[in-house]
């Protein structure tokens, strides 16, 4: 089994296929890239059990047969290579892979491509698509708000909802959500499942700024997701996702409208003498004014802040956790924001004034904290 392939070609595909394998596998053949060759198509795949991505490449060979390389050995090779053609020769006298450069010869133990993990098969699957910058746009607005808690894994990834409606994402850790969905797109069949973080971390590296489009096939148990010459097949989080429009608070009379920067710059500095634990700021509105402050009475540090705002409601004094409002305000790209109240126990809208594409609406949520 002999092919040729361009070093930064192969480079750059095995990098993104690296992102797939963990550090510490339960299984040794899962430290290795599966190689596929069938002339001159090579298939390399990795896995870590729940994710498996494949990526087709086309390489100069007409032999086929499958081995499994050494994946960290291979990727710090390929790192020192300026592009070049590079040869591999597969010696199956003594179990090694030779690969062929301008500057020398090097020697990788492979081991049998078929103790690799097969990749799971969706049955009767449904499918809709999207253009890859959408699908990309949609995880980066979710998957900060995800949660950690093992005994709801469910909240630890993002809810994918089609209908003909449109496509809702969302993702809630229990203190804040996001609701992003897009009315410009629609699937032909309703359907929802809960993507874990893993897969869209890698998802989302990969597919920003394309306009290519992106093929989401998906049943009860897996998704699968096509793009260009790359393939990635998951396990869903299994489970109901939590009623989240239960919790959206639909009357919300207090309206407070303001520049985005200006109140991200003032939570951040305010923050720093917040309460190490707890994070609390205040906010205290009256009239046009903003009043942010944070104490931390063990240690006597105290701020305060007022900025001019636009608030139309009654005067309110509530109190949240700054490193949620600072994630939230800036995974928003608005010059403008609003944050809509009821009362200081109930949970704030933050929603973006400015800056949305025709079709495109974010609602963020954030818990308040009770004030000591």
């Amino acid at each position: 089994m002999k092919f040729i392939v361009s070093s930064s070609y192969l480079l750059q595909h095995l990098q993104i296929l690296g992102g797939v394998i963990n550090n510490n596998n339960t299984l040794p053949i899962l430290d290795n890239f599966l190689f596929e060759l069938k002339e001159n198509e090579l298939k390399v795949s990795a896995s870590d059990l729940e994710t498996t991505m494949t990526a087709s490449l086309e390489v100069d060979s007409n032999d086929s047969g499958n081995i499994a390389v050494p994946a960290r050995l291979l990727l710090d090779t390929l790192k020192t290579f300026p592009e070049q053609p590079l040869t591999f020769v597969v010696q199956e006298d003594n179990n090694t892979v030779e690969l062929s450069s301008s500057q020398g010869k090097y020697a990788l133990a492979y081991a049998d491509g078929d103790e690799f993990p097969t990749v799971m098969e969706i049955e009767d699957a449904q499918n809709t698509s999207m253009t890859a910058d959408v699908l990309a746009t949609a995880i980066n607005k979710t998957i900060f708000a995800t949660g950690n808690d093992d005994l709801r894994p469910m909240m630890s990834g993002v809810l994918f909802e089609f209908s003909a409606d449109g496509l809702t994402f969302v993702a809630t850790d229990a203190h804040k959500l996001v609701k992003y969905s897009r009315k410009d797109l629609s699937s032909s069949a309703d359907a929802e499942f809960i993507m874990p973080k893993k897969p869209l971390n890698i998802l989302k590296s990969i597919l920003a700024g394309s306009e290519e489009e992106v093929k989401i096939e998906y049943d009860d148990s897996n998704a699968k997701f096509l793009f260009e010459d790359i393939q990635l097949t998951c396990r869903l989080i299994d489970g109901k996702y939590p009623n989240y429009e239960a919790v959206i608070p639909k009357e919300n009379p207090n309206v407070l409208n303001i520049e985005r920067q200006q109140f991200l710059n003032s939570v951040k500095r305010v923050s720093i003498f917040s309460n190490k634990t707890t994070h609390q700021i205040k906010l205290t509105i009256a009239g046009s004014e903003l009043n942010i402050s944070a104490e931390d009475i063990d240690f006597s540090n105290k701020a305060d802040e007022r900025l001019t705002c636009d608030y139309s409601g009654d005067d309110l004094q509530i109190g949240f956790n700054s490193r949620f409002l600072t994630e939230m305000l800036t995974n928003l790209n608005s010059d403008d924001v609003q944050l809509a109240m009821s009362l200081p126990n109930r949970a704030g809208i933050l929603t973006p004034k400015d800056g949305l594409e025709e079709g495109e609406e974010v609602i963020m949520l954030v818990m308040p904290v009770m004030l000591n």
